[in-house]
């Protein structure tokens, strides 16, 4: 097997087992079980389990920047780009085990690593959001402010509206979420 093929299957192997036993409890060995390889293999390409696990890391926050490149188109609004881009990321997240179980880790143990890792992903979005909020601002399409600030808020905002709101209250759908979203942003953030 070429080494690039081992080595994604170690990573592949490697994501199976974080997403089924969490950052803390995942071993070099279940790796090498899952991966059907010796544990030195896993060796020749990874120093250790920190550094396998942010690789994993960059090839997921890899994929969300690729989703999101995909979803924002230069002839919609700020707003729209903000929906489909953050619909996307999170049904992403929502589906992705090893986020899943990285959430239920921190929750549960607070995991220091499954915390940092999660702080990556959520670094990733804040930047790729800054860039579009900016660009808004470019246009006129939102007031200015300080990007940082207003792409922090949004994502929480979606975050909150598609996941913490649920804990306590009916699930709002994704039309809902997107009215409210638009409401708020449009008074909020209007250029006017």
């Amino acid at each position: 097997m070429a080494a690039m093929d081992r080595r994604q299957q170690i990573m592949n192997s490697a994501e199976r087992s974080f997403a089924l036993f969490g950052y803390k409890a995942t071993t070099m060995e279940q790796v090498a079980r899952i991966a059907n390889v010796g544990k030195g293999t896993i060796y020749t390409f990874f120093d250790n389990k920190e550094e396998l696990f942010r690789e994993i890391l960059r090839s997921i926050i890899r994929d969300m920047k690729h989703i999101t490149e995909e979803t924002v188109q230069d002839d919609q609004s700020f707003l729209d780009n903000v929906h489909q881009s953050m619909d996307a990321l999170l049904e992403y997240r929502q589906k992705h085990e090893l986020l899943i179980k990285l959430f239920q880790e921190v929750n549960e143990f607070g995991t220091p690593q499954a915390k940092e890792g999660l702080q990556k992903v959520e670094s990733a979005i804040l930047e790729y959001m800054e860039r579009q909020v900016t660009r808004a601002m470019e246009l006129g399409q939102i007031r200015q402010d300080n990007p940082k600030i207003v792409s922090f808020v949004l994502l929480k905002l979606y975050v909150t509206l598609t996941s913490d709101w649920n804990k306590t209250n009916p699930a709002l759908h994704k039309a809902q979420i997107q009215s409210f979203v638009s409401q708020f942003l449009q008074s909020g953030l209007s250029p006017t």
